[in-house]
């Protein structure tokens, strides 16, 4: 595993032993990141369901300008922080080491304090648990992502995506591999 592009690229990435995680092949990373690289200049980055942190890390390669990492296993959040000093990007980024939930909850109290909104969100949690389903219906309410956040979900095939306008959520694309699927959506604009 490597990173695609921009100022680490070429560089190896470790990843974390075992199978607790799954990471993104390179190929749907490349094919991921060319679908998304206009959004990523200058803004914030959060990378939950982190495991190597690979994607937050080819997301600071290419122009953010700051990436959080959100990931309870303390081997993997090791494996995040030996790839970010490796890469040299380890000056913008952030590793919490917490639940999902728990650490939105702070985030959260943070953009209700003033801090801006995510511009990307991309989450990648264990398939099949319906994990999304709660990370979606927190951020639903959330100032952590606005209308103008972009958030990818990394799912199965067959997650059920049918409650996303009940949510208040709209698809802006949807991208199906072999195996899984990247799910593109933003909050709906609210009327005035």
């Amino acid at each position: 595993m490597r990173v695609i592009a921009g100022k680490a690229r070429r560089l190896a990435l470790k990843t974390v032993p075992g199978l607790e995680t799954r990471p993104t092949t390179d190929r749907i990373k490349e094919t991921l990141f060319n679908m998304i690289q206009d959004e990523l200049y200058g803004i914030r980055f959060l990378d939950l369901f982190s495991g190597s942190g690979a994607i937050g890390i080819e997301a600071l390669s290419r122009g953010a300008k700051e990436a959080v990492f959100v990931e309870k296993n303390p081997a993997a959040v090791r494996c995040i922080r030996e790839n970010l000093k490796f890469t040299r990007l380890d000056a913008d980024a952030f590793v919490v080491q917490s639940d999902v939930f728990a650490a939105l909850d702070r985030l959260g109290r943070e953009a209700e304090g003033g801090k801006e909104s995510f511009g990307v969100i991309f989450m990648d949690p264990p398939y099949n648990q319906k994990l999304e389903k709660s990370v979606l219906s927190c951020l639903k309410d959330s100032k952590v992502a606005d209308e103008c956040t972009l958030i990818i979900v990394e799912a199965s095939l067959e997650t059920d995506f049918s409650y996303l306008e009940e949510f208040g959520f709209c698809v802006l694309k949807r991208k199906e591999y072999k195996t899984n699927v990247h799910m593109f959506i933003k909050k709906e604009k609210k009327e005035l």
